[in-house]
């Protein structure tokens, strides 16, 4: 299936979603996610993987939420994601679909214990981490959002003037950009604009992958 744009409904689907988060208004609407919201998603993957195989294979994931060890019960996921990685952690490419448009992230999402010795091992040298402070830094200046799951305040045995501090707070890593809902969503154009973020951002995705390695 060649990637043509989401379907006319499928920001309006999520925005229904937000209201009512229920088993009726999914089963009612199924098709629409299947057919506007999923499957355009599994296109626009299949189009992207060959170009970004270094990265792993290509996955969709579900719509339903793991509500085990959670206090919003809520059962589906306001967002339909998708992402390449080899395993969990490492370099990784994302993108998402919901009500607010767009987003496309490339970076480090999850590390195990021994992926945050890695990464703060790698960040501690200069060599290394300086080339991680540069990529961020200049991804930052062309528009990107630096994210992650950041400590509150600093790993165990760190310098207080280290000159990557504020790096060596983050346990997860990467950065982000958006894009309101419109027209290009609809469009196969909206694959070139993944296509261009991914490839401005994949330098980011690379450092993690020789540095900290996938699941």
């Amino acid at each position: 299936m060649r990637f043509e744009g989401f379907g006319e409904h499928a920001v309006e689907y999520y925005d229904g979603l937000l209201a009512d988060n229920s088993k009726a208004y999914y089963e009612d609407n199924k098709q629409i996610y299947l057919e506007q919201v999923r499957a355009p998603m599994e296109a626009l993957l299949a189009e992207l993987e060959p170009e970004f195989s270094e990265f792993g294979s290509g996955k969709v994931f579900r719509p339903y939420r793991d509500l085990r060890f959670a206090k919003d019960k809520t059962p589906y996921k306001t967002q339909c994601g998708a992402v390449i990685e080899r395993g969990r952690g490492g370099g990784a490419l994302y993108v998402q679909l919901s009500s607010e448009g767009l987003l496309a992230a490339v970076g480090c999402y999850h590390t195990e214990t021994d992926q945050l010795a890695r990464l703060r091992a790698a960040l501690d040298e200069d060599r290394r981490g300086g080339e991680l402070q540069d990529l961020t830094d200049r991804l930052v200046r062309k528009g990107w959002e630096l994210r992650g799951d950041q400590m509150k305040t600093k790993p165990r045995g760190v310098s207080p003037e280290h000159p990557r501090l504020e790096l060596l707070r983050y346990r997860t890593l990467y950065v982000a950009r958006s894009w309101e809902p419109d027209d290009m969503l609809h469009d196969r154009g909206l694959l070139r604009r993944v296509r261009d973020a991914w490839r401005q951002a994949r330098p980011l995705g690379t450092w993690f992958l020789d540095h900290v390695g996938g699941g």
